[in-house]
């Protein structure tokens, strides 16, 4: 067994190998059910001598994922209602000063869990740091905007998570003034969402394919909450949804989930929720959030906390190409399929013209890719660098050999861990190159510790963009520049 660490809630036991301690499960708030449901995190019960953290603790109510992401995302369940827990990897329980980085999974708003194993922080604790993943509240039970309930419960669960680690991280040697927050998908959703808040938690943000765009209108996360209360048969409201055990709501919340991302009409479901494809996410709703995250930091918010934000150069891919809709779209669809997300109808014809050899369903990949992940992450730090806030700027393009793949989203996060195994999904095949994740971790290591990835800070004028590609790893002024320059 490892050391013992005393927390402001009591004494944890973790266990040791290979020069890092692993800490799991740890609660950094009260089980958010009972009387604690649809309501603001809590503080978890103190205990009494030494609680073995030695096991990943339960996960938030959430769906497996459906075929194929079933078979490339990994998403272990761990039952239990104790879910709003942590887990920390240090090189040195006993030390100080070590920088901290925080790690928020994606998922959608929906999935993922801080036990997913390609999030493992071994790694990062192994290169000097203390690294710590969260989990926080998904689907309705985090994000459904309930009249009688706080509004954005997963984001205050993970402001909680945040003000735990400033309160306890030092005594697993961490210094709790040099913390990065780091995410993916709907965790990097939830970065910027947070650095838009200037909440002094955190010196260092990475978001990865999620920027600062996506956040509901409360009208229209009322429409969704409507929907799913009309076919569960309850009223709309927290009180009506808390009579219903949370596995109860999850196959309603997937049907409207899986029909907001097929079709995604703002008739329907609103103009800000069909613009991001999700039933779920933040809302702003005047209080916690009161503009959308891009808009917030491009006036200011977050200017003293460094930035390092990027994107993978084919993300829609992984959602197109396994799928198999890729080979059954028509070009005749692709006006209609991007309209209700806010894509000009002049845009598609514009693509096909700069980009004449690709099949409909690669221009379709590629359009939303833009849409949702590349043109708002340069919209994002270029608000934050024409602000005074220190940012650069990545691009992770190199190509999966998995039949379609490409650089699609997801595929980064076993290079940035360092954690190239087979049992993440296999998305990067049999034989990724090691160097490349090598450079990756090593560079967001160093962004962690001093500031600095190792490349040109990004300027909104000429837009250095450091492309992770496996071979030149260069820094490209304004990659695919044109393309973007459509949606100034």
């Amino acid at each position: 067994m490892g050391a013992v660490v005393q927390t402001a809630y009591g004494r944890v036991r973790g266990t040791a190998e290979g020069g890092v301690t692993a800490f799991l499960g740890i609660p950094y708030a009260a089980p958010p059910f009972g009387p604690n449901r649809f309501r603001e995190p809590r503080p978890p019960a103190s205990w009494d001598g030494i609680r073995d953290a030695v096991a990943y603790g339960p996960t938030a109510p959430k769906p497996p994922y459906p075929k194929p992401f079933s078979e490339l995302l990994p998403d272990p369940v761990v039952p239990g209602e104790d879910c709003l827990n942590l887990n920390v990897w240090t090189p040195d329980p006993g030390g100080s000063g070590l920088p901290v980085m925080v790690w928020i999974h994606g998922g959608a708003f929906r999935n993922g869990s801080g036990a997913v194993d390609v999030y493992n922080g071994r790694n990062f604790a192994r290169d000097g740091a203390v690294c710590v993943t969260i989990n926080y509240r998904l689907g309705v039970e985090g994000f459904a905007h309930l009249p009688g309930a706080p509004a954005n419960r997963g984001l205050l669960d993970q402001i909680a998570a945040l003000e735990w680690v400033r309160d306890n991280i030092a005594a697993f040697g961490g210094d709790p003034s040099r913390v990065t927050v780091f995410g993916e998908s709907a965790g990097a959703m939830s970065v910027t969402t947070l650095l838009s808040l200037d909440l002094g938690l955190f010196r260092r943000a990475i978001p990865q394919s999620g920027a600062g765009s996506i956040a509901q209108e409360p009208e229209d996360a009322l429409l969704v909450v409507k929907e799913m209360a009309a076919r569960l048969g309850v009223e709309p409201t927290a009180e009506g949804f808390a009579a219903l055990d949370p596995a109860a709501i999850i196959p309603v919340q997937s049907a409207v989930a899986a029909e907001v991302a097929a079709l995604p009409d703002p008739g329907r479901w609103g103009a800000t929720t069909a613009a991001g494809g999700m039933s779920l996410t933040p809302v702003i709703d005047g209080e916690l959030l009161t503009r959308r995250p891009e808009d917030a930091i491009a006036a200011g918010a977050g200017r003293d906390v460094d930035l390092l934000i990027g994107y993978n150069a084919e993300e829609f891919r992984l959602f197109l190409m396994p799928t198999g809709l890729a080979d059954v779209f028509t070009e005749e669809l692709i006006v209609p399929a991007t309209a209700g997300m806010g894509v000009p109808a002049t845009l598609p014809a514009a693509y096909r013209e700069r980009h004449p050899g690709l099949t409909s369903g690669e221009l379709m990949a590629m359009i939303i890719t833009d849409s949702l992940f590349r043109v708002p992450a340069h919209r994002t730090a270029a608000g934050h660098a024409a602000s005074g806030g220190r940012t650069w700027m990545y691009e992770f393009a190199w190509r999966s050999p998995v039949a379609g793949l490409g650089a699609c989203h997801a595929l980064e996060l076993g290079f940035v861990f360092d954690n190239l195994r087979a049992d993440t999904g296999g998305m990067a095949g049999p034989n990724p190159p090691r160097g490349l994740a090598a450079a990756m971790h090593r560079a967001w290591l160093d962004f962690a510790v001093g500031g600095d990835p190792g490349w040109t800070p990004f300027d909104p004028a000429t837009r250095p963009v450091k492309v992770f590609d496996g071979a030149a790893d260069a820094i490209v002024l304004d990659p695919r520049g044109d393309d973007r320059g459509l949606w100034d």
